[in-house]
């Protein structure tokens, strides 16, 4: 049981955004942890790489999917509680992992526990967290918690890739199940269930404040979920966020955080300096998300998503003939780097816009679940496309062209009017 009053006033909202982001930036470390694992399973047990990717897409296809039903079932049971358990989920799944001996082990403790375990440690506990925390300043404190998966990548990879060079993949999953393990007492500690749980009101507030209800915290979280996206899906906006947020996936952790590391493994570039190269990708995401949260709250983020679409899109195609020296490298590390997810907040913003403070969280929990079927696609796509042609450039190219099209999308996206009717539906 939590105690009823806090440090800070206001101010506590950014207790819980620190805690969050440290549970975000742990989950973003356990997901980026099968592409450093890839080419350790490959030596051990003789798995083909096409395998190995294809457990990890259904890790990232669950981690999606489960995205809109943890939104709700927060609503429904309590985000403490929902937290609590995808951690615990988390790390039995991991630590089960340990005693693997065949393929299908590892499709379910890295595909299916820990894609459902991480999917409610994700995007949309971010924007769960926004709306029920923040009044304003909303796309800045989503764009520093966006920025935690590059953080997370920023701390994680360079640490497994050595542990996983010296060690071979075993060390990394004792690693991931530690620092997962160790969130549990941090949350139950730190994160009241809602301000009013300490008789505080959402930072930026007035003091008679009355947040939005979800309708998904009544009746039936599963039908109200499944209700949510029949109406969401009539509408156009919904489609062309889910497109784009689909190519982001496809374009991002799908396949370079999937594939990169193999990519210059095959260039003749070691783990440990790959994983190095992800690392700076890391921290010029955490400034360029950073600093598209503060954009968002100013600017047209349709515009916003265009370029950074565009400047993506140019990134991929530029990769395969870069040449892979020193400098190339750096060059590809800041220009990718700085958008990785610099997209989440202008999406979220332009969901919240189209389908309102009530519905847009699960609404955006869908949109997340396009991202990771696309990111899912992407790593099952570039361990195919390795398999056949013996490298990965037709892939990178392919992404690359997808991402270019995703930038016009963007620009048609119209929220002037409400997508649909906000108010609560019965579930």
């Amino acid at each position: 049981m939590i105690a009823q009053s806090r440090p800070f006033g206001q101010r506590y909202a950014f207790v819980v955004v620190g805690v969050i982001f440290l549970c975000l930036l742990i989950a973003a470390g356990l997901r980026s942890a099968p592409s450093v694992m890839m080419l350790p399973l490959e030596n051990s047990f003789g798995w083909r790489r096409d395998v190995i990717s294809l457990a990890a897409g259904v890790g990232i296809l669950l981690y999606g999917l489960t995205g809109p039903f943890a939104a709700a079932l927060m609503e429904r049971i309590g985000l403490r509680r929902t937290l609590l358990a995808s951690l615990m989920v988390m790390s039995a799944s991991t630590t089960l992992s340990l005693l693997m001996t065949k393929p299908w082990h590892l499709f379910i403790t890295w595909g299916v526990f820990s894609g459902i375990g991480s999917g409610a440690v994700a995007s949309v506990l971010g924007a769960t967290i926004v709306n029920r925390w923040f009044k304003t300043n909303r796309g800045l404190v989503m764009g520093l918690m966006s920025a935690s998966s590059a953080t997370g990548m920023l701390i994680f990879l360079p640490l497994i890739a050595s542990l996983a060079q010296t060690g071979g993949w075993q060390p990394v999953v004792i690693a991931v199940a530690i620092a997962t393990a160790a969130l549990i007492p941090l949350v139950w500690l730190l994160v009241p269930e809602r301000p009013s749980s300490i008789g505080m009101v959402r930072y930026g507030a007035e003091a008679d404040d009355v947040p939005p209800t979800s309708p998904a915290s009544q009746g039936n979280f599963l039908a109200h979920t499944l209700n949510t996206l029949r109406r969401a899906a009539g509408t156009r906006v919904f489609w062309y966020l889910f497109a784009t947020f689909f190519v982001c996936g496809f374009t991002t952790n799908g396949l370079v955080g999937t594939h990169l590391i193999a990519f210059c493994g095959d260039m003749g570039i070691g783990e440990v300096q790959a994983a190095g190269l992800l690392s700076m990708m890391g921290i010029f995401d955490l400034i360029g998300t950073t600093l598209s949260g503060w954009l968002t709250d100013r600017y047209d983020p349709r515009k916003l998503l265009g370029v950074y679409y565009a400047i993506r899109g140019l990134s991929l195609i530029y990769l395969p003939y870069s040449g892979f020296s020193a400098t190339s490298l750096i060059i590809f590390a800041v220009l990718y780097g700085l958008d990785w997810i610099a997209t989440v907040p202008p999406t979220l913003r332009l969901a919240n816009e189209a389908f309102g403070d009530r519905s847009g969280p699960i609404v955006f929990g869908w949109i997340v679940a396009g991202h990771q079927v696309g990111a899912a696609t992407a790593a099952a796509f570039g361990g195919t496309m390795r398999e056949l042609q013996g490298n990965y450039e037709l892939a990178f190219l392919i992404a690359g062209m997808t991402a270019i099209a995703a930038a016009c999308i963007s620009l048609l996206i119209n929220t002037s009017r409400p997508a649909f009717d906000p108010q609560p539906q019965p579930a």
